[in-house]
């Protein structure tokens, strides 16, 4: 996919935004039945609703879970293996997760990671994981800032909470 770098570190998808029309984003839970983990569901719903919050306090997006039998923009999983959108996982460390470009709306999980939401030090944490996937989602690559949450890699035991400079001013060019 073509991306536009802008500034010294942050890029995002060229052409690759939300239009003004889908500022007020839905989302919902799904599973394949396959991936079971120690996350229960109530934590999940918990952990995407303060990262989805964390994004909405820099920007005019507004999040909400999507009730029953209602349309979502935003499908979020845990899944295994190669699971149909041609990005299947590796099983534990490298990758923990992906999501799609706008408008795609898809975050997955890698269900073999040791996930936490402490962490501890053989954990991957979750928040940070959702906070990043969710960058990718309103449509920012990774940067070249190790302070960012868009940095491409981090750590078992290693929990970035906040977004960084970079973040901040990558979404907000790039909704500008």
């Amino acid at each position: 996919m073509k991306w536009k770098q802008y500034g010294p570190n942050f890029n995002f998808y060229s052409a690759k935004k939300w239009p003004p029309s889908k500022y007020n984003l839905t989302y919902k839970f799904t599973s394949d039945g396959s991936a079971v983990t120690k996350i229960d569901d109530q934590t999940l719903r918990d952990v995407c609703a303060r990262a989805f919050a964390t994004w909405a306090a820099v920007t005019h997006f507004q999040f909400r879970e999507a009730g029953e039998g209602e349309h979502a923009d935003i499908f979020i999983g845990f899944r295994r293996g190669a699971h149909g959108d041609g990005l299947p996982f590796d099983g534990p460390l490298h990758f923990l997760a992906h999501a799609f470009a706008p408008t795609d709306g898809r975050l997955h999980y890698d269900a073999d990671e040791n996930w936490g939401t402490g962490p501890a030090s053989d954990e991957t944490d979750l928040k940070w994981v959702t906070v990043h996937e969710i960058g990718h989602i309103l449509g920012l690559r990774h940067t070249s800032d190790e302070q960012a949450v868009m940095f491409p890699t981090i750590g078992q035991g290693v929990a970035k909470r906040q977004l960084g400079s970079d973040d901040i001013a990558g979404v907000q060019t790039l909704y500008a």
